[in-house]
């Protein structure tokens, strides 16, 4: 079975799919790995390292037309879709219910579609979960970023020539991007304040040695049956945006993660909220990508707002994209090992795994959401 990955086209996208250490592994599996050349080298991957393990080289229109399951990090464009054979199928972050016309093309063209974005929560599943190990590095740099802009110290220091307070960092959202981010500014010596909307967080935080700035609710209302937040009321949100803006004025560095899964980003912090921090203070909105939890984050770009500095960063992992592509592979390699199993694939359906990822088979969506959403979009049109 002929296991492929093409180089990722997305603007600052350095991150790959496989790497070379991974490649015997996946051979032990069963398959014949293929790679379109120069896939990896974004991420310091050249070719001779991948080919020296065993896998082919190939052009990117040769790797569609024979690739049996092609894995990616984010959905192929039309194009890929177009060049892929009927039967083929795609592993990758996809976000079904925020595309749901490159869904409907992917149905169209017969392939098998799986969303690592739809993985449950549930222990057999963690070694395959890409948003966590994705959401580590993102963390990560996110403080890195932030103190390589920010125009003072992080840690406090005592000199003769007096004494400087240490930074002030306030997290927004306590998942794992956030607790990583929490890990990152301690290590670094800055006082570090976190808010979420889920109780069970304030242990977590607090486990960090950080301070946890929350609002009372209860959990049932707070977090879903996968642990991520849910969509909170307008009197909830107004009462959370006081709350935020309030703490941004006394920070030097906010770091937002807030995500509600298919849906746009939660705008959290205001243009006034921003217009109220102190000049040099610098924002990471590890959301940008669905549209940013700051009014005035622009995606892909870093902008200076007041004298604040607001990064949207899109792809934030890959900035450092060889651990990045590591981890990725890695979860990608649990995902296969289970999908095939004798050089061919059995998708158990009574398996959660398959049940809640799988959303495309046989010319149709099976994922139950996913195909709800398509036909609530196709009525009004056909209506119209």
């Amino acid at each position: 079975m002929i296991l492929a990955t093409c180089r990722e086209t997305l603007p600052g996208e350095n991150r790959v799919s496989f790497v070379p250490e991974g490649i015997p592994a996946l051979k032990k599996l069963g398959f014949e790995v293929l790679l379109e050349a120069g896939a990896g080298e974004g991420a310091g991957f050249p070719d001779r390292a991948y080919s020296e393990r065993g896998a082919r080289l190939a052009s990117r229109n040769d790797v569609l037309r024979q690739a049996q399951i092609l894995c990616q990090l984010h959905a192929p464009s039309s194009s890929d879709i177009e060049a892929l054979t009927p039967g083929a199928t795609v592993v990758s972050l996809l976000y079904p219910l925020s595309r749901l016309p490159l869904v409907a093309e992917m149905a169209r063209k017969g392939l098998t579609v799986f969303a690592l974005d739809l993985l449950p929560r549930i222990s057999r599943a963690q070694s395959m979960d890409v948003l966590s190990s994705q959401s580590t590095v993102a963390g990560y740099r996110a403080i890195v970023l932030a103190a390589s802009s920010l125009p003072r110290f992080f840690p406090m220091l005592m000199t003769p020539a007096g004494t400087i307070p240490p930074a002030r960092v306030f997290i927004i959202g306590a998942g794992v991007a956030g607790l990583q981010a929490i890990a990152t500014a301690r290590r670094l010596g800055a006082t570090v304040e976190a808010h979420d909307v889920r109780p069970v967080a304030k242990e977590q935080v607090e486990s960090l040695g950080a301070r946890f700035i929350g609002l009372e609710m209860e959990r049932e209302k707070a977090e879903d049956t996968s642990g991520y937040a849910k969509a909170q009321s307008e009197e909830f949100l107004r009462r959370q945006r006081e709350l935020i803006a309030a703490q941004c004025q006394k920070a030097d560095v906010v770091v937002t993660t807030a995500l509600i899964p298919g849906k746009r980003a939660p705008l959290l912090i205001s243009k006034e909220a921003v217009e109220g921090m102190r000049p040099g203070s610098v924002i990471v909105d590890l959301a940008a990508e669905q549209g940013g939890n700051c009014e005035l984050t622009e995606p892909g770009q870093t902008v200076v707002r007041s004298g604040v500095i607001v990064h949207g960063p899109l792809h934030p992992a890959s900035a450092l994209a060889p651990q990045a592509s590591l981890f990725y592979a890695k979860n990608l390699q649990a995902f296969l090992s289970l999908l095939v199993k004798n050089g061919a694939m059995e998708i158990d359906l009574e398996d959660p795994i398959f049940q809640q990822t799988l959303v495309c088979r046989d010319g149709k969506i099976v994922h139950e959401a996913v195909r709800q959403a398509s036909e609530a979009v196709r009525q009004p049109a056909a209506a119209g």
